[in-house]
């Protein structure tokens, strides 16, 4: 079953990888042609975007990569900075 979930209950919701990283907040939902397009995820202090991109703001993730949202938003790892990525395996 579908359930629906109103956007703006969104806002402010932490996002974590699908292997349990935490990588940042939701800041802001992008939406195209009445869809929604993108989510722009904010670097905190505590998140994976912030100890490997210092100095970022955040990232856009294309709506595509998120696989739930509730409490909680989980995208693919997929999302993760190209050239990143391989830094945190080393």
């Amino acid at each position: 079953m579908l359930n629906l979930m109103d956007v703006s209950k969104t806002y402010g919701l932490k996002v974590f990888t699908d292997v349990g990283e935490y990588f940042g907040d939701v800041d802001e939902v992008i939406i195209q042609n009445n869809k929604i397009f993108g989510w722009k995820i904010k670097a905190t202090r505590e998140s994976y975007l912030n100890k490997t991109m210092s100095g970022a703001k955040g990232v856009i993730v294309p709506h595509q990569l998120v696989k739930a949202a509730g409490d909680i938003m989980i995208i693919s790892k997929a999302a993760i900075p190209s050239g990143e990525e391989s830094t945190t395996s080393e």
